[in-house]
């Protein structure tokens, strides 16, 4: 069970680092881009040397026992390292005597953690009693030797002071941000960071707990580790959250207009003609500028049927989704529909009411994401029984009207 479960961890990891990777390479002067690569490499690392029949594997090829213990914390280290350079690159931000600051304390940071793991390795090295596998109790099977000991509060010290700075740090600049994917990241960030605390914690107790002659195996082999992988995971969804969140959104955005996309440029082909970039490749590829050029041919097509609209379409839709106590985002999205399926319909026959309506767009907000969500809600109710009454009430008025 553990195999299968770290393993699929592992597979996840490594897909993230991959995406990390993939935006790096695209943008290689970004160097806490590639720094963050760098760093959330060693979880799925971490994962992959977790799984027990891996971890016996390595040790029979080099011949050492618990030898994958050392990687497996060394991958640790490398994040726990990564994170504390990427902290003080972000508290040293502006000026070039800060950045000057911040370069010389990375340095420094960098120099004390090989410092203090090359102390932990060789107290590795010396520190075992036996030869035994232990890939799941080796931190209460060694509790007794000051050697493994010493390693294993050496890591533990590294990897809690980086994961208290990063989730200290986190929250603070989230703060600043408002409601945006970057800053949904680094709270997620910092809740992995604080969980990765909690397998600290544990961790400690457990050393104080053998010391005291109270075992608690459930303790350092169960809570710990499964909080360590937990934690893990929220950190690699904390650093891609900001780059894969707006291709989420993305995607729901189009699988949202698509409907209506479809349904209006059929009317007008010619307005889909331009860049067609996307076709034949990958069909998850380009989802931004893919929700964004049909939200443009549908504003497009909508000025362009404007005079195809009756001005009283907008009053009654808006007299009828009053009354159906609609909250004003629901209002506008209602207006919009109708007055759309009004003049789509119009410009079919050629009538050209009098008056028509000044103006067939809601502008809802200057942000382009509120009124991508705002075309979206469109085409929620382009088919809402709410506006089909709108032009079937408009269709009696305008019959009623002719001699």
């Amino acid at each position: 069970m553990f195999d299968v479960l770290y393993l699929t961890f592992s597979a996840v990891a490594w897909v993230m680092v991959g995406y990390k990777t993939r935006a790096w390479l695209r943008d290689r002067g970004n160097v806490d881009l590639g720094l963050t690569a760098l760093m959330t490499s060693g979880v799925p690392v971490v994962f992959l040397f977790s799984a027990p029949s891996v971890y016996r594997a390595f040790d029979r090829l080099t011949g050492v026992a618990n030898l994958a213990m050392v990687f497996l914390y060394s991958a640790v280290v490398l994040f726990a390292s990564g994170a504390t350079v990427l902290l003080l690159r972000w508290t040293s931000r502006g000026e070039e005597a800060a950045r000057a600051r911040g370069a010389a304390r990375a340095r420094f940071a960098v120099t004390a953690v090989a410092v203090a793991w090359a102390a932990a390795i060789v107290c590795f090295a010396v520190g075992r009693p036996d030869s035994v596998e232990h890939p799941r109790d080796f931190s209460t099977a060694y509790a007794d030797a000051p050697g493994v000991v010493a390693f294993l509060v050496l890591y533990l010290a590294i990897f809690g002071v980086s994961l208290a700075g990063l989730g200290a740090l986190c929250p603070r600049y989230a703060a600043q941000l408002g409601r945006s994917w970057l800053s949904k990241g680094l709270r997620t960030l910092a809740a992995g960071c604080w969980l990765g605390l909690l397998y600290c914690l544990c961790k400690l107790v457990g050393f104080v707990l053998s010391w005291g002659g109270h075992e608690a195996y459930w303790l350092s082999n169960g809570v710990a580790p499964m909080s360590a992988s937990v934690a893990a995971l929220l950190v690699l969804v904390g650093f891609s959250l900001p780059a894969a969140g707006p291709r989420v959104a993305a995607w729901r955005r189009l699988r949202r207009l698509q409907p209506l996309w479809q349904d209006v440029t059929a009317h007008a082909p010619e307005v889909t003609l331009a860049e067609r970039r996307w076709t034949g490749r990958w069909p998850l590829a380009d989802l931004e500028w893919r929700a964004n050029r049909q939200m443009a041919e549908i504003r497009d097509i909508q000025r362009g049927i404007r005079r195809h609209v009756e001005a009283a379409t907008l009053d009654i839709a808006r007299e009828k989704a009053s009354a159906a106590a609609l909250d004003e985002r629901g209002l506008a999205a209602v207006v919009e529909a109708a007055a759309l399926r009004r003049g789509l319909a119009n410009q079919v026959t050629g009538h050209v009411p009098a008056p028509h309506a000044d103006s067939v767009v809601i502008t809802v907000s200057s942000d382009p994401a509120e009124e991508h969500e705002h075309l979206a809600r469109v085409a929620d109710v382009y088919h809402d029984p709410l506006v089909d009454s709108v032009l079937s009430e408009l269709r009696e008025i305008c019959a009623a009207r002719r001699p």
